[in-house]
């Protein structure tokens, strides 16, 4: 079996030998093994790879030098116990000279590969595999979206189909849709050499790698019939594809999400909340409810939302008119189920009704898909935008900072998702990040809340890693820094990032900040300066995602 880590790879001339090959499709839990013997910063693709094949007890590999990552990779596993392991020169134009250097280079792997084997190349099986794969591709049926970018394997394709039922999503990545350029394939060759030349041509006509010289048609933005969308994927510690997203962001002309991984299965959570937001502001979600209302056709009296955060967990009842009759905010704890249960509960207690009066109860936020007691769930994005929209009906960006994460949210003026953008998993600028530096100074939220506000002189936080801010706080606190001054330092810090992840998501006037962090006076006043606009909070706007899942259930 020979594994191989490129599209570029010559896959058809190990068939002529006979082979087997396998293109290299690695999600490893964690990168144990990688870490300890390749630099932490690899690209996670590379070191998924090293990781993938310490795991699977690889022996047969070839890679390309499309990268200094692959580059390093192959640096790696050549000092492993491997029986044979290559890298392929790949030439970054496709003239005239580089076709002949890179037919010398196939060439010459196939004599390595037959010194090594004992088989001889046989130019029939290679040319039938070469027909097979020149073979036109299927056209894709229905609405399509494209996943386009870095390497995202079967792990992210999956995903992303998962979200998006109704929808094809056609692999477009850089390791995606390998096939040859659909010329003429002759019926024969006088040598081996005419073959490995007319082989190196067709290999390097493929639809090219960002690596390539020439990109063009790279990044179609339709592909069969209808191109409704795409979705755009880096790799971490890979800023390559990055500028090519930048380049594509404000011309694609399709709604557009960027995402990144490091191939690992840790992100998923963050993951099926971009994807299946983004189902949403295609109409997915809405097709379904549309369904579920014509089924269901009764009036809706009473509805719940639940809004199950890592930090804590919201409920309300609202009526048929959407006014709220009961809310609760409770820390999530152990079970979010369990603490689901209870925030409800008690919402329902306040309203003075009985479960059994409920028409709809809609549920979101992270725990969102394991509470089992919602007759729908919707994402976060859809349900704060929601809430704050009714809320704040002028609000157009919509700011939430969570227990885990940081989301800039742009509607429209019914409320409808335009766009959004999410913080990395990274707790830097969340709630959870400001939990831990009020524990290291011994503090409540409340009293780091209030204490903030009376801050004297500027104190510069420098670290927004959680741990070296940490850190940072404890050494402040050593040389007697007032602690006013230490909070508001944290408030700006989280402060200046969230203004970032606003630009980013290009965000405009009509700020409404939702969340746990929204009752933090200081972050919120630090964030307006840094935007240099108002920013409206309300005492409800922790209660914004459950308010909005309640909505959803009204059908408003």
């Amino acid at each position: 079996m020979i594994c191989l880590s490129c599209k570029y790879a010559p896959v058809e001339l190990f068939v002529g030998f006979g082979e087997e090959c396998r293109r290299l499709d690695p999600n490893p839990a964690s990168f144990s093994c990688a870490d300890s013997c390749a630099h932490p910063n690899l690209c996670g693709f590379a070191k998924a790879v090293i990781e993938t094949a310490a795991e699977e007890g690889i022996r047969e590999i070839l890679f390309t030098d499309c990268c200094d990552a692959m580059r390093r990779s192959f640096d790696v596993l050549r000092q492993q116990n491997l029986r044979f392991i290559r890298l392929l020169p790949l030439p970054h134009k496709k003239g005239a000279a580089e076709i002949r250097r890179f037919a010398e280079e196939l060439e010459q792997l196939a004599a390595d590969y037959a010194a090594y084997s004992g088989k001889p190349f046989s130019r029939g099986l290679a040319l039938a595999a070469c027909r097979k794969a020149s073979a036109e591709t299927e056209r894709a049926k229905g609405p399509v979206v494209t996943l386009a970018g870095a390497h995202g394997g079967s792990l992210l394709l999956g995903q992303a189909q998962r979200a998006l039922p109704g929808f094809t999503v056609v692999d477009d990545t850089c390791s995606g849709n390998r096939h040859l350029a659909a010329e003429s394939i002759p019926k024969g060759f006088e040598s081996d050499r005419a073959f490995f030349e007319w082989y190196a041509r067709a290999l390097l006509q493929m639809k090219p790698c960002l690596r390539m010289a020439d990109t063009a048609g790279r990044t179609q933005a339709t592909r069969g019939e209808a191109g409704a969308g795409m979705i755009y994927h880096t790799v971490k510690f890979c800023d390559y594809y990055s500028f090519e997203y930048a380049a594509l962001k404000d011309s694609a002309g399709i709604p557009l999400l960027k995402i990144e991984t490091d191939t690992t299965p840790q992100s998923s959570g963050q993951l099926k909340t971009r994807l299946e937001a983004f189902a949403e502001t295609l109409g997915v979600q809405k097709e379904e409810s549309q369904k579920m209302e014509k089924k269901e056709n009764r009036t809706v009296r009473y509805a719940a939302g639940i809004d199950s955060g890592s930090t804590s967990t919201d409920a309300v009842v609202l009526d048929a008119e959407g006014i709220l009759l009961g809310k609760a905010i409770l820390q999530t704890g152990m079970s979010a189920s369990g603490s689901a249960k209870e925030a409800l509960a008690q919402a329902l207690r306040e309203a003075g009704l009985d479960q059994s009066a409920l028409d709809a109860v809609v549920a979101t936020g992270y725990g969102r898909d394991v509470l089992g007691m919602g007759s729908r769930t919707v994402t976060e994005i859809t349900c704060h935008a929601k809430g704050a929209h009714a809320l704040f009906p002028e609000a157009r960006t919509i700011i939430d900072i969570g227990g885990q994460d940081s989301k800039v949210i742009r509607i429209d003026e019914n409320g409808a998702v335009l766009n959004f953008i999410m913080n990395d998993k990274c707790a830097a600028g969340t709630g959870r990040f400001l939990e831990m530096q009020a524990r290291a100074l011994g503090l409540t939220m409340e009293e780091m809340s209030r204490m903030g506000l009376t801050w004297k002189s500027e104190v510069e936080i420098s670290n927004m890693c959680t741990v070296f801010a940490e850190s940072e706080v404890v050494s402040l606190v050593a040389k007697d820094t007032p602690l006013p001054d230490i909070i508001h330092g944290l408030n700006r810090s989280v402060a200046a990032k969230t203004a970032s992840l606003v630009r980013r998501g290009k965000g405009g006037l009509g700020y409404a900040m939702t969340g746990g962090v929204s009752r933090n006076a200081g972050v919120v006043t630090c964030l307006s300066e840094a935007l240099g606009a108002p920013i409206q909070v309300s005492e409800l706007s922790q209660l914004c995602g459950a308010i909005g899942a309640a909505l959803i259930g009204l059908g408003k």
